[in-house]
């Protein structure tokens, strides 16, 4: 690798389900690691896996891509001279090179069944060994393979690891590796329905993309070797590794649904912001001595693979809704808005819709918060607890006869409706507001009144005030 090169990463997502938070976070990671260099960062959809990939998932992924700010340089929607950048359409590339390969004698075909390989595997494991391809078909002479093939008999292509060598490579996050090859065993290249497998496919684009750095879970880490081995049979460059620790939840166990929402579009739907998903993310298995809420340029700025820890990252929902309520409370007015329509009521006057997003911002963590107060602002009169009815009944019909008068006269004026019943009543602190707060909202806590009851309609305010007189 020229140390010179400029710095190429890439996001390589199978499109076979929704964005999952892991693949979200490594999709940001080398976004951040090209953008802190000044380099590309490239989006490739691996779509090779024809029964399992949908054009829907791929719309998804690239939608809650650009949701979470995290743009790409070339990508399937982007192309440029290195695409096509969905793997299904680069199957006369894998095709040249899996020539060449056959032509080195580097590949061969290989017959067994699903149920022989996994009786082999059984049997290793059995034995005390690690599974791996047993070389049943590597022996089998030119004339036995074209019999085979003559006859039909459906044959992947496996790679001929070779014997007695060492791969090694020193990783982006886990340092220096070494594997010995006799321990790999040989492996599929092109599956029997002639598509590529993850491990050419893959590797091969990422030479042909000129990707320098690669980051991707831990998971792949086994993979590697394979991988450099391949490319060094094909005279090819490789990127440079980084194996990033998976996330688990708080019993240590990967993340999934057991855990509750694991997706990109369930923390969306449920009214999390990009800005408190991407902090979060970010502090996932990544140390940063910068504190706050962090736009995609800070973090790129102090982003650094020696800063990615080896053990696996807590997923923590407690600790994103930290991030939440910041980044709620840096919405402007349009953003806020715009993130409450769903549950504001269809019609809503714009000043009544601001008043009443200016008293819930600051109590806000999720949309959803605000449901309870849109029922008690914009619904009929809410009902009484037995505590806060003897406090309504103890204020007394005179305290409420000058209250609903007040707003007769002043709308939803709160300063001037407690001003008359001050004046009526001598009143003061929470033995005046108290009172106006449980007629009106039902609630002995809340958002602040005079905002909420701004933007409760007049007549309904001047209601619930007579309700009591």
């Amino acid at each position: 690798m020229n140390a010179s090169a400029p710095v190429i990463t890439r996001f390589a997502p199978s499109p076979t389900g929704e964005l999952h938070l892991g693949n979200a976070r490594t999709a940001l990671f080398n976004q951040l690691l090209a953008r802190h260099a000044g380099g590309r960062c490239l989006l490739r959809i691996e779509d090779t896996d024809s029964e399992r990939s949908r054009e829907e998932h791929s719309v998804a992924l690239l939608e809650d891509l650009r949701w979470l700010g995290l743009e790409w340089d070339a990508g399937p929607d982007r192309e440029d001279e290195y695409g096509p950048y969905r793997q299904s359409q680069r199957g006369a590339l894998y095709a040249r090179y899996f020539g060449q390969l056959e032509e080195a004698g580097q590949v061969y075909a290989c017959f067994c069944t699903p149920l022989e390989l996994s009786l082999s595997r059984r049997a290793q494991l059995a034995a005390g060994k690690a599974p791996r391809y047993a070389g049943t078909c590597r022996q089998l002479s030119a004339a036995q393979r074209a019999q085979r093939l003559a006859q039909g008999v459906p044959a992947t292509l496996r790679f001929r690891v070779p014997t007695g060598a060492r791969v090694v490579f020193d990783d982006l996050v886990h340092g220096p590796q070494s594997f010995l090859s006799d321990d790999i065993g040989d492996f599929v290249v092109r599956r029997a329905d002639g598509t590529a497998a993850f491990f050419f496919a893959n590797a091969l684009d990422d030479a042909c993309m000129g990707v320098t750095h690669a980051l991707r879970g831990e998971d792949h880490l086994a993979n590697t070797p394979r991988q450099l081995l391949l490319l060094a049979a094909l005279g090819l460059p490789a990127p440079r590794y980084g194996h990033v620790a998976l996330i688990v939840g708080a019993d240590g166990a990967p993340l999934s649904k057991r855990h509750g929402a694991v997706s990109v579009r369930e923390y969306r739907e449920r009214g999390y912001l990009p800005a408190a998903i991407v902090n979060h993310l970010f502090r996932l298995g990544h140390s940063s001595p910068l504190h706050g809420l962090l736009d995609l340029a800070e973090m790129a700025r102090a982003f650094a693979p020696a800063h990615l820890g080896r053990a696996p990252a807590r997923f923590d929902e407690p600790q994103l809704q930290v991030w939440q309520k910041e980044a709620v409370h840096r919405l402007s007015a349009p953003q806020a808005r715009r993130w409450l329509t769903p549950i504001l009521p269809p019609g809503l006057e714009e000043s009544a819709a601001s008043d009443f997003i200016a008293a819930l911002l600051p109590n806000l963590v999720l949309p959803e918060d605000a449901r309870a107060w849109v029922d008690i602002v914009f619904g009929g009169p809410p009902a009484l607890e037995p505590a806060a009815a003897a406090l309504v009944r103890q204020a007394g019909a005179g305290y409420f006869a000058v209250a609903a008068q007040a707003a007769s006269r002043d709308g939803h004026d709160l300063a001037a409706i407690a001003g008359a019943v001050r004046a009526a009543t001598g009143r003061k602190g929470a033995d005046l507001y108290m009172p106006l707060r449980l007629a009106l909202t039902g609630r002995s806590h809340g958002p602040e009144l005079a905002p909420l009851l701004r933007a409760m309609p007049a007549e309904r305010v001047r209601e619930r005030l007579a309700r009591f007189a």
